[in-house]
């Protein structure tokens, strides 16, 4: 399968040689990239703009009310493995990279991370172990592969002075890396990292965050699901029938979105937002022919978990004639509540949250 490895430029500070050895590094790797099915993209930190952490939720939540903050997070959580380009600050490493850090949690767990590192004495090897203590917090695994640049010999005039021996060390850092992401792959199964796979209903099911490359399949899984919603409701007005490839990309910005694949296919997937003391939670879908093996129970009771600590109760809606639906969800423990407001056709179902001190 192919991997996506972000390539992170950390410095932001005026006069920097970071870019210029983050697309050193990329066209030296180029080709074997090319030829293994690597994505190499490079998220520069003076680019992206990331002010000191400012949202209110803690990281863990994964609740972000700033764009800024959803945006570096689906950059993140669309990557396999990362490439960070650091100097070294006074013995460490530079303050936006901590802070690009600090900005998430969920994202970066159980994916290897790999350093292009320069400066003058010590090559910046003295920021990258700095770096090292905080990204295995964040459930990351550091590579043994490296390449350090000193700047004097090494760089000239802002560019990276190219050699053979360079270039093989930069193969290596991909070559490990991308060896040590697919490794990984399985261990990346939700926001948390856990392997869904202990406890799933049926075997092969391997569940995780959404991809932006799961999501044409994922729009088909979904119009699948929602014939069966339209014919038990007797309407096509139904907004999964209307979605668009782009509105659901879209919706990844505001929404948390998972997926259950068994043995490589997309079987099931459900959506989540924190909305006030509510945890939202929408389309969750099962394939028709993976229907009644308790996928859906097994997904539904995933979600709930997910619930930042500050929810106190798991709402959704479903179709007023969606009898097999309100009885999974009933039988979970939801009661039908009346609102003003529901969508035309809709019922609405509420849980109280069991909250632990």
């Amino acid at each position: 399968m192919p991997l996506q490895i972000l390539v992170i430029v950390a410095s932001t500070r005026p006069g920097r040689l970071g870019p210029a050895i983050a697309d050193w590094f990329v066209r030296a790797t180029l080709p074997e990239a090319a030829g293994g099915g690597i994505t190499l993209d490079v998220a520069d930190l003076a680019d992206i703009g990331l002010p000191l952490l400012d949202e209110p939720e803690h990281p863990s939540s994964g609740s972000y009310v700033h764009e800024h903050t959803r945006a570096w997070s689906r950059r993140v959580a669309a990557a396999d493995a990362f490439v960070v380009v650091t100097p070294e600050y006074n013995y460490g490493m530079p303050a936006a990279l901590k802070n690009a850090f600090d900005f998430l949690y969920h994202e970066w767990a159980w994916k290897p991370v790999g350093f292009v590192s320069y400066g003058n004495t010590s090559a910046g090897t003295r920021s990258v172990q700095m770096t090292k203590q905080v990204v295995t917090t964040l459930k990351m695994m550091p590579i043994g592969a490296t390449v350090a640049l000193r700047i004097a010999d090494s760089t000239r005039d802002g560019q990276v002075v190219d050699s053979a021996g360079l270039q093989e060390s930069a193969r290596r850092v991909l070559s490990e890396l991308s060896r040590v992401a697919r490794a990984m792959r399985s261990l990346r199964t939700g926001t948390d990292g856990e392997d869904a796979s202990t406890a799933v209903p049926v075997e092969g099911l391997r569940l995780s965050t959404a991809r932006p490359d799961d999501l044409a399949e994922l729009l088909v899984l979904q119009r699948c699901c929602w014939v069966q919603e339209a014919l038990a409701n007797d309407t096509l007005d139904l907004a999964p029938l209307r979605e668009t490839l782009d509105d659901l990309r879209a919706s990844m910005s505001t929404w948390q979105l998972w997926c259950v694949r068994r043995d490589g296919r997309l079987v099931a997937a459900v959506r989540a937002r924190a909305h006030g003391r509510a945890w939202l939670i929408g389309r969750l879908m099962v394939a028709p022919d993976q229907a009644g093996n308790g996928i859906g129970s097994w997904l539904l009771s995933y979600v709930e978990a997910q619930a930042p600590q500050q929810t106190t109760h798991c709402e959704l809606f479903t179709g007023h004639r969606s009898t097999r639906n309100i009885g999974l969800y009933e039988r979970a423990g939801y009661a039908l509540t009346v609102i003003d407001g529901a969508p035309h056709g809709s019922v609405y179902l509420t849980k109280q949250r069991q909250l632990t001190s």
